[in-house]
């Protein structure tokens, strides 16, 4: 998008927006002082949360930290659960368990990818407080929100920021003038701060993000191919994400030559349009996040890439840490 381009930029038309930027500022820090004081209440969860949000807007690579992060508890003993707001979906009632049954159109993108992923309890509500006392319900002793920093009625015990390494903060600037839901400042008063990508600061954990070394079938029903197996067909690359260049430089990287079709966070993918695409292509390769809306669309020749997150040890010892001072409460 063009607004995102200029965000990067320092000197743009954006800074026209800045006397909505301030009043933007203003409600923000009222706001999260109302929460701090007391003056707006908390809503009540009966068991501890971890927040894995952004300060910014676009995709910075939450949702492998939430798969990375629900796996390190379990590894510790925990029974974890994960909640999210599930931006995209629609649903007929809340709280919302994502269910095999459950369709993206329902829930969301990234709680469908989660709940393929992990064998944990997986929850959808508008308020996330009434999807982590959910959770708790289903067996949850510990929850993970996916997004929700900037959620203050939601008590949480620990927050996990993460940044995109490549554009970091843009031009410095909260919204509309800048991409900053809340000032850098924010960072401060967080557990930690991931550096998804280029090289962290001093101040920052370190994740890369590692695909592996298929491609798996979207429906399900075909054997997974290597990368090599792509070479000489006509392919083409969709990524409806956040940042899609990160997608389209990963398949450049990997040595797959595609024709590349960036499409907006969250776009809806109709049985027609990938039907256009297989049509005109031999292979359609595209993120995990897109492959869970198109597993019933007829996705024949249709392939997805899941990747890992993986993230500096020091951060895994430091939380192990707070969480045992956490259970010791």
């Amino acid at each position: 998008m063009a607004i995102e381009q200029a965000w990067q930029k320092k000197l743009s038309w954006t800074l026209l927006l800045l006397p909505l930027t301030a009043l933007y500022f203003l409600i923000v820090q009222i706001r999260r002082l109302a929460y701090r004081k007391g003056w707006l209440a908390r809503q009540q969860v009966s068991v501890p949360v971890i927040v894995v949000g952004n300060i910014s807007a676009g995709g910075n690579g939450k949702t492998p930290v939430v798969l990375w992060l629900a796996e390190l508890l379990q590894r510790q003993g925990f029974h974890p659960g994960v909640v999210s707001r599930g931006y995209g979906g629609k649903s007929a009632h809340y709280p919302l368990v994502v269910a095999p049954e459950i369709t993206p159109q329902q829930c969301g993108d990234e709680p469908k990818l989660i709940a393929n992923r992990l064998n944990i309890p997986v929850v959808v509500a508008p308020h996330r407080s009434d999807a982590v006392n959910k959770a708790a319900e289903l067996g949850a002793d510990i929850v993970i929100s996916d997004d929700g920093l900037q959620h203050y009625a939601m008590p949480r015990a620990i927050e996990l920021a993460v940044i995109d390494g490549n554009r970091r903060h843009g031009n410095g600037l909260m919204l509309p003038s800048g991409p900053l839901r809340e000032p850098i400042s924010r960072l401060n008063s967080v557990f930690a701060v991931i550096c998804n990508g280029d090289e962290a600061h001093t101040d920052e954990y370190q994740m890369q993000l590692k695909p592996q070394q298929q491609w798996l079938a979207v429906d399900g029903n075909a054997a997974a191919i290597g990368h090599n197996e792509l070479a000489g067909k006509k392919v083409l690359a969709i990524a409806g994400i956040g940042h899609p260049q990160r997608f389209f430089d990963l398949v450049s990287k990997l040595g797959i030559s595609a024709d590349v079709n960036p499409l907006i966070d969250h776009a809806k993918i109709s049985a027609s349009r990938l039907r256009q695409w297989q049509a005109q292509y031999d292979v359609i390769i595209m993120t995990e996040k897109d492959a869970v809306k198109c597993e019933n669309l007829g996705a024949t020749n249709c392939y997805y890439l899941p990747v890992t997150a993986h993230i500096d040890p020091k951060l895994e010892h430091n939380l192990i840490r707070e969480l045992r001072e956490l259970t010791r409460e």
